[in-house]
């Protein structure tokens, strides 16, 4: 718990002083330096972290890193710092690369401070990898992220089993990519392997047009469903209420301003209600459909927002409430990182039902 305290807290140095820390420099104090000090290392003490590492490469001398981690007098991860708000680059990555073939380490990260990309040498001993096994935004940390971060702490860290681990979470990444590039555009091979398992005449060109759509549609529909399913199994309790409250709000709401509750706001409906069932009632917790958003609320009270849905445009966001019942919107791409701001989310109900007790009389 200590390590995730340590970096909410640097997520919110981050956020409130991003836009004041322009300089490489001025990040590398304010941002780079507190994230190394978080993973247990004194960047105080030469012998542990060393700024502006020597890394001679070929005929270049005196060619410098940023920061280098030591262990036992020799580098073991490398940093390149970039100013905050600046684009990490393949240039800025082909920097980091010619500092890590000349020297020891086996972990080279490149950052502007909030962004960060983590690299190895998967492919070729002693070669950094052209892509990161690992990226991550301050701004939108999830916990996986963290449960990673950990294993580069000064007192867990193990070479061997952090390559190991990087491993899987490269090709795991890669995986995913290709399987989301498959779902949005099926290749030719991929919609052949369908056709030879489940079509019994000859593939014609026809055929495999007419499957390259079928294809599409059944893996779309297949994630559908198996997100229908977790849900239905996690709300059996209180599906028939929602189900009738669901029809109740579509049906007043189509009489009254025609507006359309999707599927999907649903089911991102479910899944909020599943991070605060263990904190709150469900039913509590209603929604209501707009215009522009979708509104999920406390106690069926405005003045309650929990949080809201705007996925009625090709980018997708959620947005969470602070305090002040401010609004702050989240970029999303997949409705499984609801779970993400899990946080925030349970915050707001604390918030609320801590408020409705100090209103009440002794």
């Amino acid at each position: 718990m200590e390590f995730k305290n340590q970096v909410q807290a640097l997520t919110e140095k981050i956020k409130s002083m991003a836009e004041c820390t322009s300089t490489e420099e001025a990040t590398k104090n304010a941002f780079v330096m507190p994230f190394i000090s978080l993973l247990g290392y004194d960047v105080f003490n030469p012998m542990e972290v060393v700024p502006e590492f020597t890394a001679d490469v070929g005929t270049k001398k005196g060619e410098k890193v940023d920061y280098a981690i030591l262990r036992n007098s020799e580098p073991i991860i490398l940093f390149e710092c970039k100013s905050c708000g600046s684009e990490l680059s393949e240039s800025h990555a082909a920097q980091l690369y010619r500092y890590f073939s000349v020297t020891k380490a086996r972990f080279g990260i490149l950052t502007n401070g909030i962004k960060y990309k983590f690299y190895t040498d998967l492919e070729e001993p002693n070669k950094m990898d052209p892509k990161p096994f690992l990226e991550f935004d301050f701004l939108d940390l999830s916990e996986n992220t963290l449960d990673e971060l950990k294993r580069f702490s000064k007192n867990t860290f193990d070479v061997e089993e952090t390559i190991s681990a990087a491993l899987d979470l490269k090709y795991t990444k890669e995986i995913k990519i290709l399987l989301e590039e498959q779902l949005k555009d099926p290749s030719d091979e991929f919609c052949k392997f369908f056709v030879s398992r489940v079509y019994p005449g000859k593939a014609t060109q026809k055929v495999k047009e007419q499957f390259y759509e079928i294809t599409k549609r059944a893996l779309n529909q297949y994630i559908k469903d198996k997100i229908r399913e977790k849900l239905n199994t996690a709300f059996a309790d209180d599906e028939r209420d929602t189900v009738l409250e669901a029809e109740s709000v579509s049906n007043v709401k189509t009489e009254k301003s025609k507006i359309e509750t999707t599927e999907i706001e649903i089911e991102g409906y479910h899944i909020i209600k599943s991070i605060l069932r263990k904190t709150v009632d469900p039913s509590r917790i209603i929604y209501r459909d707009a215009k522009t958003y979708f509104n999920v609320l406390l106690d069926d009270n405005n003045r309650k927002p929990i949080c809201r849905l705007y996925f009625n445009t090709t980018q997708k966001y959620i947005a969470t409430f602070d305090n002040n019942r401010e609004e702050d919107k989240h970029p999303i791409t997949d409705l499984n990182e609801i779970y993400n701001f899990a946080k925030q989310i349970e915050s707001i109900i604390s918030f609320y039902d801590d408020t409705t007790k100090e209103d009440k009389p002794d």
